[in-house]
């Protein structure tokens, strides 16, 4: 958890150092970022230091690819921004308490969530072409309730690893009988 309060600091780093930046530089620090995340998947087995380079730079670039749209809407309505950012901290907090105090198995609410996931980017791509009313309410709506779910396993995940992680344990003791 400490590893991605870090990414989520340089996250903000990113996105201040980024705010003056036009949105095509913002396209090109999000398929950095990217690049970055499928190394990642490579690194992690290999080195665990390139791999936490790996995943601070995720956020920087992940930051600096959100900041022409955050200071858009900083210019345009500040008090939007700081409400999304309150309100997000509070859904992640909230449902990662609850993911991570949970004992029961959460793992067929993952694949549940996956599939109304993609259920999801279906009805995305069906509303650009057929008007369906309220269909952006829907959308968030669902959108939240998807990925509550997928954060409530996640917390419960990273508790399970970090329960059956092996102990490190001093090594044996010879014994010497005379």
């Amino acid at each position: 958890m400490g590893f991605v309060a870090v990414t989520a600091g340089l996250f903000a780093l990113g996105a201040y150092l980024g705010r003056d930046l036009s949105y095509g530089w913002g396209f090109v620090a999000y398929i950095a970022s990217f690049a970055l995340l499928i190394g990642l998947n490579f690194a992690v087995q290999r080195s665990q230091q390139l791999a936490m380079g790996l995943l601070f730079g995720f956020g920087v670039l992940v930051g600096i690819g959100t900041a022409p749209t955050i200071a858009y809407y900083a210019s345009t309505n500040p008090q939007s921004v700081w409400q999304a950012g309150g309100a997000t901290a509070l859904f992640i907090a909230g449902f990662g308490t609850a993911g991570y105090a949970t004992r029961r198995d959460l793992s067929g609410l993952a694949r549940a969530c996956f599939w109304a996931l993609l259920a999801l980017i279906v009805f995305g791509i069906v509303t650009i072409f057929v008007n369906i009313p309220n269909g952006a309410l829907i959308y968030s709506i669902a959108g939240l309730v998807i990925f509550a779910g997928f954060t409530l396993y996640d917390l419960q995940r990273l508790r399970r690893l970090r329960t059956f992680a092996p102990r490190r344990s001093s090594p044996p003791r010879s014994s010497s009988t005379s």
